[in-house]
């Protein structure tokens, strides 16, 4: 499925959740309806994806969880926070690099309107 099409479909499903629930809830409800509603789409999605983190040819015990990944494809990080800060779009772009993940998309459902909400990153 083509990157674009595949973010617009991820898009539409969290503002499906929104539109629903609205702001003021914990993460964990939006990624447990935003699942929900990647699956209706027929889309496969795996919540709290384990990564491995290899430090200097060693691999951590401790591995990333990834709150979503997409079609093997995308990454979405849900949160539930007053208003997204720079460090939660770096730490999306962590995790794309550690995960080799070309897209990611950072989604706020703390927000009256979820389109304010939203952060598009790209890996290049």
């Amino acid at each position: 499925m083509d990157l674009d099409r595949l973010g617009d479909l991820c898009l539409d499903a969290a503002f499906a959740v929104h539109r629903e629930l609205g702001p003021g809830l914990l993460e964990s409800v939006y990624e447990t309806c935003l699942i929900m509603e990647l699956e209706a789409l027929q889309l496969r999605v795996v919540s709290q994806a384990q990564v491995p983190i290899v430090y200097r040819g060693r691999t951590l015990s401790t591995p990333l969880r990834l709150d979503l990944v997409v079609e093997e494809t995308v990454i979405l990080e849900v949160k539930a926070v007053d208003r997204l800060l720079p460090v939660h779009a770096a730490q999306l772009l962590t995790y794309m690099k550690l995960a080799d993940k070309p897209l990611g998309y950072l989604l706020n459902f703390n927000t009256p309107l979820l389109r304010d909400g939203i952060r598009r990153l790209i890996r290049t």
